[in-house]
């Protein structure tokens, strides 16, 4: 029997005991292709689909995946902002690059995280208000196969904050205790495993609350296992897949994290860093302390730690904290700064922010004169007369770093 859903009083309001039959069932009614995908718009579902069907689907049902063009040209279009920041059907048009005829497409909810989608391929048709409404019937059902295929593997939102809490603070270091805990949230916390932290400048909103939660979700160079707001920061944990790149992994994660974010919102200020990469889930704590360790030098040496995301390249900045308590208690300064320093004051120059250009630029003359749009034989005499009135030997290491260091410490 063929259902239309201009039927009076039809509804949704029955049992389906798989995504399968939802689809072919919303299929029918809407007598349209449709498509049921995860968060990570890897395919659920899909209905069985007649002639005219457009590239996009025939490529994302092959692939049991959407392509990443099709991704991301849906956010440059504006697409999936729309569809992230409202529980309302979205109607799409037609995207000829990528091959996407019209769609209307939902996501489905639980709280402030987005569970999935549901597409329709809808071709020239124009969908009424009752259709509309019972595409919101069938995201509440599909959101329901969500959730009983996930019972009995999940536990609270309170639950889930609390375990996260105890890795972060170290209340649970045992770790037949923690891998006892997470069997009970079906989670794997072995293998190569840190924080993240994203601090943001602005007010956290639902609606970057949402943004966040998403694309945290779809990134693929690592696997979001926990993950929470705390005030003005993004905490997650996260699991290294295993390969010799992990480091670059992680740190291109933050990075498009950042970009996406940023771009899709119109937000500035995004700052990101991860603690030390563990093998073991007892050294979580550390690994927190360790990113936000790194996001507050980031925050006092935002220019020199610009480009730094991981803990372990923060280089000397890791033990600058124990070098400023010993330097201040000697009050002592470096005579070769000390040199420097009255004689710009006295003749009005630049000497000492040439030399510390220099230093940041591993003594290349090129690089450091065009950071201080100089010519290189500029540089080249500037830095004869920084020997001539300091006594700094520029090719010796020893003096060199005493200088660098003070210098960073001077910025504290």
């Amino acid at each position: 029997m063929k259902y239309t859903s201009n039927e009076p009083g039809y509804h949704l309001k029955r049992t389906f005991n798989s995504f399968e039959q939802l689809a072919d069932y919303i299929g029918d009614i809407f007598d349209c292709p449709i498509t049921i995908e995860d968060n990570n718009h890897q395919v659920i579902a899909y209905s069985k689909h007649r002639e005219n069907v457009d590239e996009a689907r025939i490529s994302t049902i092959m692939n049991r995946k959407v392509p990443d063009k099709i991704i991301n040209s849906l956010w440059k279009n504006e697409v999936m902002p729309r569809l992230i920041d409202s529980d309302e059907p979205v109607s799409i048009s037609e995207i000829k690059e990528i091959g996407l005829g019209n769609r209307v497409a939902i996501s489905i909810w639980k709280k402030k995280e987005v569970l999935g989608f549901i597409w329709i391929h809808i071709s020239d048709k124009t969908l009424s208000e009752s259709e509309l409404s019972l595409l919101k019937e069938a995201a509440w059902q599909v959101k329901k196969l969500l959730l009983a295929k996930n019972s009995g593997i999940t536990k609270s939102e309170e639950s889930y904050k609390d375990f996260f809490w105890q890795l972060l603070t170290g209340n649970m270091r045992n770790p037949e205790e923690i891998q006892n805990q997470a069997k009970q949230f079906n989670v794997n916390l072995k293998d190569k495993l840190t924080v993240v932290v994203f601090r943001f400048s602005d007010q956290i909103t639902e609606q970057i609350e949402k943004h966040a939660y998403y694309l945290a979700e779809i990134q693929t160079q690592t696997k979001v296992i926990f993950r929470l707001f705390d005030e003005n920061e993004f905490i997650l944990l996260v699991r290294i897949i295993k390969d010799s790149n992990i480091e670059d992994r992680l740190q291109d994660f933050m990075k498009q994290f950042i970009y996406k974010i940023s771009s899709q919102l119109e937000l500035n200020g995004i700052n990101g860093a991860s603690g030390f990469i563990y093998d073991e889930a007892a050294h979580i704590k550390n690994a927190y302390k360790e990113a936000i360790r790194t996001i507050h030098l980031k925050s006092i040496f935002p220019k020199e730690l610009k480009h730094t995301f991981l803990y372990e390249d923060l280089g000397v900045y890791k033990f600058i904290d124990e070098l400023y308590t010993t330097w201040n208690k000697q009050n002592q300064q470096n005579k070769y700064v000390r040199r420097l320093r009255e004689y710009d004051e006295k003749n009005k120059t630049a000497l000492l922010k040439t030399l510390q250009y220099y230093l940041q630029s591993d003594s290349n003359v090129y690089r450091s004169a065009k950071q201080l749009f100089i010519h290189p034989n500029t540089m080249n005499y500037r830095l004869k007369r920084i020997k001539e009135v300091s006594g700094l030997d520029l090719k010796d290491t020893v003096q060199k770093t005493a200088v660098y260091l003070e210098l960073i410490m001077e910025n504290i």
